[in-house]
């Protein structure tokens, strides 16, 4: 039995799906399994849970031998996920696969990364067979500029003219799925990247070829982006961390590492931005 934690998240639900396709059983841990529908259907044990509830998560650990984890960023992060690894070392569970990030480490810029840095150095030492995949930025992220490039034909970022191996969400649970089914995984950690670093002036070229409409990116300050986002209801911590992780560790050549890891792992390449962008050319044109 495979245990995914964060199985209605976008990796995490595209894991779940996977590893159960592949004929392995699946049990998700779910908060709101109103949201977990989907699974349901394909197959997956959907059990409803908190990872803040000690009892809860034991039974949900019950004769699962292998762990999928990921949660959304929060303070708690490195908190919520060590009791999800002491619960799997008291459950007997053999085999944990951590999502974490890229730059996962303890002076990281980013409070994230330091977070999952220590909920990494934990999972390490519980003694469990680990493995970790550190992938860089989501493509999908980009769908959070949607609106602005179909309504004024823009991406606004403080990232400068800073280049990113963004990778596609789907490559990630591809990767995850094969450390979770196949053996040898054990122990490694993998820097999960797109196969070319991009600036967001590459980036907007794509979405605009992909739409057939001209696209620009606009660098805009650092001040002026932590006021949009504390303006649209953001948690301050959190619009500090992506401000940083834009306008630092992205504008100043920190997110351009591209590897092979995805290769080794799966077997096959990494998928680009431009087929990414083809592909959601109708949401980014508006229609």
């Amino acid at each position: 039995m495979i245990l995914v934690i964060g199985a209605t998240g976008n990796t995490g639900r595209l894991i779940a799906l996977g590893a159960r396709a592949a004929g392995a059983p699946v049990r998700a841990l779910v908060r709101n399994p109103s949201k977990a529908t989907d699974l349901a259907a394909a197959g997956v044990e959907v059990v409803t849970g908190d990872l803040d509830d000690a009892a809860n998560l034991a039974a949900a650990m019950h004769g699962v031998e292998k762990m999928y984890i990921v949660t959304s960023p929060d303070l708690r992060l490195a908190e919520v996920q060590i009791a999800a690894i002491t619960a799997a070392k008291a459950a007997g569970v053999r085999h944990i696969v951590k999502s974490s990030v890229l730059g996962a480490t303890a002076d990281a810029p980013v409070l994230t990364a330091r977070l999952h840095h220590q909920a990494e150095e934990a999972l390490e030492a519980s003694g469990i067979d680990w493995t970790v995949l550190q992938p860089n930025s989501f493509m999908q992220n980009f769908i959070g500029f949607a609106q602005t490039i179909a309504t004024q034909g823009a991406i606004y970022a403080p990232v400068g003219h800073g280049r990113v191996s963004h990778v596609d969400i789907r490559d990630i649970a591809d990767a995850a799925v094969v450390t979770l089914m196949t053996p040898g995984h054990e122990g490694k950690r993998y820097v999960i990247t797109g196969p070319e670093a991009l600036s967001y002036d590459d980036a907007a070229r794509l979405i605009g070829e992909a739409t057939g409409k001209g696209v620009t990116f606009v660098d805009v300050p650092p001040d002026s982006a932590r006021q949009s986002m504390l303006a649209s209801g953001m948690p301050a911590w959190f619009v500090d961390d992506l401000v940083t992780l834009m306008s630092v560790v992205y504008a100043q050549g920190y997110g351009t590492t591209v590897t092979d890891d995805l290769v080794r792992v799966t077997g096959r390449p990494a998928r680009t931005f431009a087929a990414f962008a083809a592909e959601s050319a109708t949401l980014f044109a508006g229609r």
